[in-house]
């Protein structure tokens, strides 16, 4: 049979490759900075666009979909076309991909600090980027489906299946979550509401770890592991087994995140149970992988190839045995809202993602340059610091969540609050936060001696941008009887039966909780946010208050002690988005609304450590001097009309009067106490939502020390 002769595009590999290195330096360098803002609250400089609110998410999501998302597409790049014996289908396509996934990003970096965001853990941006990011993965969807169907392999191999369940399911997952209604072109709000928006966006949060940080790297390691190895992958079996059990049980699994919520008890306890039975799939993949080094373990002593890959595969392990751990009520009620959280992702983050993508590119790299690398004993000391780097990092992090759970919820001999003020606990973990930040610190050391290693080998060798290759035309088989032999030679079949494997759980999940009304009951003294409530509101979301403080009082006695009567479903109907937190570096703050008077949030926001020695909340003067902008007032009116707040029609027209009156009303209090406030000014829109929290329902006053 003649063979056909081709070429691999190598160019797009290298340039994906050095977004990711780039972008990479550039969000751990912001994850070094916020995490010193916890311990130093000076290094928030009083710039609105370097608070740790603001610059937090641009953290997040420069690692996950700048440094994460352009590896995945550097491994893929040059994967799948090896894969399968062909070019990719369109360079044009891939061109495209490349520009518009940078562009996307500088989007990203310039949005988030100017206070541009949703407030959406994982989807902060705003609906003119989520169209973008729409238009680029189908993009790259319509070159990779291509790519597979002009194959010149017949069955797909194990890597391709999880690449093509990635691609389906963060599609289903970002539109469905992107469902929001434009006020204007920097400003929307979610479709849904409360509960519902926390179900859906939790179902998002969750599945983006698990279909954008999880299985396209599974499929990366089902390619690059037994590479550098030279050796088979374990078991073919195993590898089925592993990868239909994961895709359907990770999508139910989102509401262990909301567990002691508002949520409705039946779909905390679907997620507690999917998420326990993930160990298996999980634990598979895992074993499959390690399993594979099988007689290659004396090389993984000398190899620092071999050595970021056995790590990264050990800390997979570590994290989904954790997750489902803390999916568990009685673990789940002493690690939520702490930093144990925080050392959990982190150990995924660093270990996982940030080990297999530096064993990916030393590998991959001298491979595309025709060169050795650069410096062997420089890519040992690299693992050497980034594991170190971790262990600082996590054993800081699980201390101190350790130390703030128990001392949220001690009592003393007289059945009272032994730490009723939130500060006390506090100042105790700042010596782990300065740990952290070393920790974090040694691993940023190691990042950048990748980059100086690589640059030097991509400067010692010559890109091959196209590189040669020939291959037989793929051979049809007749009368293959159907298995998953048969499926895998069905790309389009395999992409419907995963869509369809993912939707199931979604489908189970959001359907009673959108459709029967006695999941979310309504409570009649609830009403819609003023104008300038709403307001309010918008500015506590443009400072990302909520990463920081939950709007979310769980029914333990020590929060209602703490905090106030526990939170009900029936107070968030008119939260578009919903702001329950994920973190309480804060206290929570559903029952604020007239704890403090006026005055006491004014000299607050002004300067919190006047109100709270200790506190390392920053300042936010801003608020004082900027003037609010009233102009969208009446399109949020008629936004959340739209989507079901019931506000009056025509009630608009006078939104804005409403609004001045509770103004001077607050700005009037003020000025009896001595302060020269101005009713027009940011800080009086926010007081006034800060005063309204929580206070729609008759609570027990508490008062807490701060």
């Amino acid at each position: 049979m003649q063979l056909e002769k081709f070429s691999y595009d190598n160019k797009i590999v290298r340039d994906f490759t050095i977004a990711s290195l780039v972008f990479g330096v550039v969000g751990m360098l912001v994850g070094v900075l916020i995490a010193s803002q916890l311990f130093a609250p000076e290094l928030n400089f009083s710039i609105p666009f370097l608070t740790f609110g603001r610059i937090r998410p641009l953290h997040t999501n420069a690692v996950i979909f700048a440094f994460v998302g352009n590896a995945i597409f550097a491994g893929i790049y040059y994967s799948l076309p090896r894969l399968l014996k062909t070019p990719m289908f369109s360079t044009l396509l891939s061109r495209i991909h490349f520009w518009g996934w940078q562009l996307i990003i500088v989007a990203a970096a310039v949005s988030l600090p100017l206070g541009i965001t949703t407030s959406k853990e994982y989807a902060e941006l705003e609906w003119p980027i989520d169209i973008a990011i729409t238009l680029i993965w189908v993009v790259f969807g319509i070159n990779m489906i291509g790519t597979i169907i002009k194959r010149r392999e017949k069955h797909m191999y194990v890597a391709i299946w999880f690449y093509l369940a990635t691609w389906v399911t963060v599609a289903v997952l970002h539109i469905v979550n992107s469902f929001e209604i434009p006020v204007s072109l920097f400003k929307s709000y979610s479709l849904y509401a409360g509960v519902q928006d926390a179900l859906v966006q939790w179902w998002y949060g969750h599945n983006a770890v698990a279909f954008f940080l999880t299985t396209p790297y599974l499929g990366l390691m089902y390619y690059y592991l037994p590479k550098a190895a030279n050796r088979p992958v374990y078991s073919y079996k195993l590898s089925i087994i592993h990868f239909w059990a994961l895709i359907f049980l990770y999508i139910w699994a989102g509401p262990h995140h909301l567990l002691y919520s508002a949520l409705p008890d039946w779909a905390q306890s679907l997620g507690t149970v999917f998420s326990i039975m993930l160990i298996a799939p999980s634990w598979g993949g895992m074993i499959n992988g390690l399993l594979t080094l099988r007689g290659a373990w004396d090389r993984v002593r000398e190899d620092p190839i071999l050595k970021f890959m056995v790590v990264a595969v050990t800390a997979y392990g570590m994290s989904t045995f954790e997750g489902p751990m803390l999916s568990l009520k009685n673990v789940n009620a002493i690690a939520h809202f702490t930093d144990w959280i925080v050392a959990h992702v982190h150990i995924g983050a660093l270990g996982w993602n940030g080990f297999l993508t530096a064993g990916m590119f030393y590998w991959l790299i001298p491979k595309i340059f025709k060169t050795e690398l650069y410096s062997k004993k420089m890519a040992n000391v690299h693992f050497w610091v980034g594991t170190l780097g971790m262990v600082f990092y996590a054993s800081a992090m699980y201390w101190s969540g350790v130390a703030q759970s128990l001392m949220w919820k001690q009592f003393n001999d007289m059945g009272m609050l032994q730490y009723p003020n939130f500060l006390e606990t506090t100042l105790q973990i700042i010596p782990m936060y300065i740990i952290r930040a070393f920790g974090g610190t040694l691993y940023l050391v190691g990042m950048l001696m990748m980059v100086y290693n690589l640059a030097k080998t991509m400067m010692a060798g010559k890109l091959v941008a196209n590189e040669e290759a020939e291959a037989a035309p793929m051979h049809k088989e007749e009368n293959e009887k159907i298995s998953h032999r048969w499926l895998e030679g069905k790309p389009i079949y395999f992409l419907v039966v995963s869509l369809v494997v993912i939707l199931i759980g979604g489908i189970v999940e959001f359907v009673p909780t959108f459709l029967v009304k006695s999941n979310i009951p309504t409570i009649a003294s609830v009403k819609p946010y003023t104008p300038l409530e709403l307001q309010g509101r918008d500015l506590y979301i443009r400072e990302a208050c909520n990463s920081c403080h939950s709007q979310l009082v769980r029914p333990f006695r020590s929060e209602t002690e703490r905090y106030g009567e526990y939170s009900k479903a029936g107070e968030y109907v008119y939260d578009h988005p919903f702001l329950w937190g994920s973190k309480r570096t804060g206290p929570d703050l559903q029952r604020e609304g007239g704890k403090y008077p006026n005055l006491w949030h004014y000299l607050h926001m002004e300067n919190p450590r006047s109100m709270s020695p200790g506190s390392i909340m920053p300042p936010y003067p801003w608020l004082i001097e900027n003037t609010l902008d009233i102009s969208l007032t009446p399109n949020k009116i008629n936004a959340l009309r739209s989507i079901g707040v019931p506000y009056p029609e025509g009630y608009e027209n006078q939104a804005n009067d409403d609004l001045m009156k509770q103004a001077e009303a607050i700005a009037t209090d003020l000025q009896k106490n001595g302060v020269p406030a101005e009713a027009d000014k940011e800080i009086i829109a926010l007081i006034a939502y800060l005063q309204r929290i929580g206070t729609d329902i008759k609570a027990k006053p508490v008062t807490e020390n701060r």
